[in-house]
């Protein structure tokens, strides 16, 4: 090409100039051409303090409102193998360091083979009388896929799985600091009380 170009006139830093348009002009066309991929992390929030969520009733609550608070989320599940060892484990965490900081938010969910299947009253009446938990519970909501929760994008992304960073069951859980990091992540056969040291050593209160 610089050969043809210097046969028909072109001298050196006029052959240059030519070939940096051309460069130019090839790699904006091969932008627009470029298929749109969007930015994950534009949609998530810059802190969990930004992320507001419905309770069981359906009331706004602002995560910020817990600010200063250790949370330890949990994604529950009514119908699950593991539902009456977590609910009674999470009520004795509960009662031993609700007034020292701790506050345990509770998201039901039925993406797991359907084993939260009804409705935010269904679970809400389960919840109270057969679990007798205390914790707030919230909305029914997804943990996976395009329509989950942005407390749990959120969560996922700031504290990714085993073999991968989607929710792999009921009862996954996270730990969050005074203020707002996520701490720690913990499969869905973790024990709650097997969480609890590193609970007293957010709160401060390790003997």
């Amino acid at each position: 090409m610089i050969a043809a170009a210097t046969r028909g006139g072109l001298s050196g830093p006029r052959i240059l100039l030519s070939l940096a348009v051309l460069a130019l002009a090839i790699a904006l066309v091969s932008r627009s051409l470029a298929p749109t991929v969007p930015d994950m992390a534009d949609d998530l929030p810059a802190s969990i303090y930004d992320i507001a969520v419905k309770d069981i009733r359906g009331n706004d609550i602002k995560l910020s409102d817990y600010a200063g608070k250790v949370l330890l989320i949990v994604n529950v599940a009514s119908q699950c193998g593991l539902t009456n060892s977590n609910y009674k484990e999470l009520n004795v965490l509960y009662d031993k360091y609700r007034q020292k900081g701790l506050e345990i938010l509770a998201f039901p969910c039925n993406q797991f083979a359907g084993q939260e299947p009804g409705s935010n009253e269904d679970i809400q009446e389960t919840v109270c009388t057969r679990f007798k938990a205390e914790f707030p519970i919230f909305e029914k909501i997804n943990v996976n896929g395009k329509d989950a929760a942005p407390l749990f994008k959120y969560l996922k992304s700031q504290k990714g799985g085993f073999l991968g960073d989607g929710i792999k069951w009921n009862f996954t859980k996270f730990l969050v600091d005074k203020d707002g990091k996520v701490a720690g992540r913990y499969a869905p056969t973790s024990s709650p009380l097997k969480i609890e040291n590193d609970i007293q050593k957010l709160l401060d209160t390790t003997p």
